[in-house]
């Protein structure tokens, strides 16, 4: 790369866009990080490869870049369906301009921005405000339930000591248990109530913990398949709140999984750059992904999945889910989640930089 290219580099790495620079071939000369996450590929995976090597799609596509570079003429494509690899289907905005650069000639610039962050943003921001709302209005329910419920333990209990027939003394007993298993409920309802023990943590070593017990409880019918990236640096987190949550969130693709034939789950690591959580952009964040080859999610859940006491199964509580959202809440950071027949994927964003940490420094 030219000193020109360097100095270049400089100015466009902290873009938010995918920023893509393109010889006269076409041919990848630089990526900025944006474009790097937006593709999966790293600069030095990328370079010198045909532009269609990343987004082999649509094919009219190719014949607006060669018209930009043999003009000189920007032009703006708006709400392009483009298709990354894998199939992957991005909806974004291309702006296509060109660079003389000294000694190395006419260079296409192709900024990207996806329409499929600025909504993912807006609806993230309303999950966070809808989840708080109703996690205040859970809580509010709970302390209203828990004061009569323990007044009529108090008084079964107060009951019980004034009978002498051991078969009424079994209703009273019933009362009590039912007492106790309500209180239990309400409990888990409210998940935590301290806050998080924030310590540097190792999550492949926590990761293969949940693994061993997910292949314990599941057998041979079931694979739980590692795919960590092993340059993943520690993070700060509460170890026994961040195994609950993810442990929740893997029983429930186990759950999914029963009664097929080659099930599997794979827990996967690794790291998003210059990556937005609510209002809040992060240079690091970690991303872990639990993905099963279930039948995916009923589209009736999907929109209410992280409610409590919302269950596909008749067994089910309800709470997982909700549970898990509100202790990855805690850890600044998000649950996403996407599913089809054959796929579907919880994706954890654990940021690397949290508010108190950023004040700190």
């Amino acid at each position: 790369m030219t000193a020109s290219e360097c100095n270049f580099q400089q100015l466009v790495e902290g873009m938010s866009g995918a920023l893509l620079v393109l010889d006269e071939g076409l041919r990848v000369r630089y990526l900025n990080p944006a474009a790097e996450m937006l593709f999966g590929r790293s600069l030095a995976q990328a370079r010198g490869q045909q532009l269609v090597a990343l987004m082999p799609g649509p094919d009219d596509l190719l014949a607006r870049l060669r018209h930009t570079l043999e003009s000189g003429h920007p032009c703006t494509l708006r709400e392009q369906e483009l298709v990354l690899q894998e199939g992957r289907l991005v909806t974004a905005d291309l702006v296509l301009s060109t660079l003389d650069m000294p000694g190395t000639g006419t260079r296409l610039l192709v900024e990207l921005q996806p329409q499929d962050r600025h909504l993912r943003l807006s609806r993230d921001e309303l999950n966070r405000t809808r989840e708080q709302t109703i996690r205040q209005l859970v809580r509010g329910l709970a302390h209203e339930i828990k004061n009569p419920l323990g007044g009529l333990r108090g008084a079964a209990q107060l009951l019980e000591q004034e009978l002498d027939d051991p078969a009424l003394r079994e209703y009273t007993g019933v009362i009590i248990r039912e007492a106790d298993r309500l209180k239990e409920l309400l409990n888990r309802m409210l998940g935590p109530n301290q806050p998080p023990r924030m310590a540097p943590l190792n999550i492949h070593a926590l990761l293969d913990e949940i693994r061993r017990l997910l292949q314990a409880e599941a057998g041979d019918r079931l694979r739980v398949i590692p795919d960590y990236d092993p340059s993943l640096p520690e993070l700060n987190g509460d170890r026994t709140l961040l195994m609950q949550a993810l442990l929740n969130i893997a029983r429930n693709a186990m759950l999914a999984l029963e009664g097929q034939e080659g099930g599997e789950i794979r827990l996967r690591t690794r790291i998003e750059r210059k990556f937005t959580i609510g209002a809040r952009r992060h240079r690091l964040v970690m991303r872990i992904d639990i993905i099963d080859n279930g039948p995916g999610i009923p589209e009736a859940l999907r929109e209410t999945l992280f409610f409590p006491m919302v269950t596909g199964r008749a067994d089910g509580t309800g709470l997982g889910l909700s549970i898990a959202q509100s202790l990855i809440a805690q850890h600044h950071g998000l649950i996403e989640f996407e599913s089809e027949p054959g796929e579907t994927r919880f994706t954890v964003f654990l940021p690397y930089d949290t508010p108190a940490e950023e004040s700190e420094a």
